[in-house]
């Protein structure tokens, strides 16, 4: 695959101006969207790797294997406590190695997770600290993300940052929904054949093929692998080291977004781990395999529109009344799950859930296009008064700020991943039902309203944005 469209006829990029229009009418547009587009399906497997045990731990003990409930949320919850720790790391690769090189390598370690599970489930007398390991593993994938949404930053001009970061981030987040879907029904035959190991003898006499929920994405994450490494690019004017972009940490700003951004995303994925459990323990008597992937899809797909209203009408106002409809939701959502010797209402609760997920994809694209608003605002307002150079330094100095902060925002917005599941567990552990843990999100999303409307929405906020 060749790479000479791009300016420098290579695949490192010395001269790079998505601010300039001419620039980005020339070659910009179409280099940032080449690197988009093989972004996506980079992030898409990486989403799906990571969060695979959601939907494993449903069939494990089905096979053989004899974990207990908490075991099993335990199996759930772990990718995301990895996966977020490795973002705190991951956030800050780009600038280091160049954005072509990280992709490719960090897509290349989903291999290790996706083949050991492979093997693993096939052998009941694996032990349980084995399926720890490959939970933890599957970590990679959730680390890939912080990368992804910084590399894609920097080829894009401010006033399209929302939409790219939005569909970069929607249409990777696909991978969970994707996952959801897909391995429900790899597992049911021999999709390797030979190649692929025996199956697993239910106690109906019936057949799965559990491997094939890590083999599955092996033959894509070596195409992707390649497609990253020959037809990505590596941008030169992204170079920072460590300490350059550790300067966000002085950042008030950034600890503010990493709150909103753990009730967004962190609910996006929280919600994406617990879903299959959560129906399965409320609902014992539906297929949560059969509706699990709706809420998944359903956030990402509302992605690229929330960061496109954040474009149009303001991150700020979009994200705070984005809030108000997430407590809205929860509400919908406690309405009718089983309380108090009721069944409740399986077809209202997943309704509901439906809308929840809706909110927390609108969410996760308007707090990432706040970012880049609010890094270059403060920047600007620096160099105001200080002539042109000062001001081009300036943009530079945000555009290498605000990537980092999109990656460890993502960071603190990945514990959600392990939290949520966890909050889930306890509340069900201590009370027998998940009503404790949904008010419990109710009061954090109204701290995120505060946050926004001071900061970043009222009139006469310091950032506007």
């Amino acid at each position: 695959m060749s790479v000479l469209n791009t300016p420098d006829k290579g695949p490192v990029i010395h001269d790079w101006r998505p601010e300039d229009p001419a620039f980005w009418g020339r070659s910009g547009k179409k280099t940032a969207t080449r690197n988009l587009w093989i972004s996506i399906p980079a992030l898409l497997l990486a989403f799906a790797v990571w969060m695979v045990w959601s939907t494993v731990i449903v069939r494990l003990n089905a096979i053989g294997f004899t974990f207990s409930t908490d075991q099993l949320f335990w199996l759930a919850a772990l990718p995301g406590l990895s996966g977020a720790t490795f973002r705190v790391f991951y956030s800050f690769m780009v600038p280091i190695f160049g954005g072509r090189r990280w992709t490719a390598l960090s897509t290349a370690s989903l291999l290790a997770p996706s083949l050991w599970m492979g093997f693993a489930v096939q052998d009941p007398s694996t032990p349980y600290s084995v399926f720890v390991m490959i939970a933890l593993l599957c970590g990679f994938g959730g680390g890939n993300f912080a990368s992804s949404m910084s590399n894609i930053s920097f080829f894009y001009p401010k006033s399209q940052q929302g939409t790219a970061l939005g569909l970069n981030a929607g249409l990777g987040n696909l991978g969970v929904s994707v996952m959801q879907f897909c391995v429900p029904l790899v597992i049911t035959f021999g999709l390797f054949g030979v190649l692929g190991g025996q199956p697993q003898v239910l106690a109906d006499g019936g057949q799965l093929w559990l491997q094939n929920a890590g083999f599955i994405w092996v033959p894509f994450i070596i195409i992707v692998t390649l497609l990253a490494w020959f037809g990505m690019n590596d941008l030169s004017s992204a170079k920072a080291s460590f300490s350059e972009q550790a300067v966000i940490f002085k950042r008030k700003h950034n600890w503010l977004m990493c709150w909103l951004y753990l009730a967004t995303f962190g609910s996006f994925i929280g919600f994406s781990a617990a879903f299959p459990l959560l129906i399965k323990t409320a609902f014992p008597q539906v297929n949560a395999l059969t509706f699990a992937f709706l809420g998944p899809l359903v956030g990402a797909l509302v992605r690229p529109l929330g960061g496109w209203l954040a474009d149009k009408l303001g991150g700020a106002r979009v994200t705070l009344w984005n809030f108000v409809l997430m407590i809205v939701m929860v509400f919908g959502v406690l309405a009718f799950i089983p309380q108090q010797g009721e069944s409740g209402n399986f077809y209202g609760f997943l309704g509901m859930f439906m809308l929840l997920f809706i909110t927390t994809g609108i969410g996760n694209g308007s707090t990432f296009r706040m970012i880049p608003v609010i890094f270059r605002t403060l920047h600007e307002q620096a160099a105001s008064g200080k002539g042109a150079a000062a001001r081009e330094q300036a943009l530079k100095n945000a555009g290498k700020e605000s990537a980092a902060v999109l990656g460890f925002s993502s960071a603190m917005g990945a514990f959600g991943a392990f939290f949520i599941p966890k909050t889930f567990g306890t509340s069900m552990a201590l009370t027998g039902s998940p009503q404790m843990a949904f008010y419990m999100f109710v009061g954090f999303y109204l701290s995120c309203i505060v946050v926004t409307w001071w900061w970043y929405a009222r009139k006469g906020a310091a950032t506007p944005c």
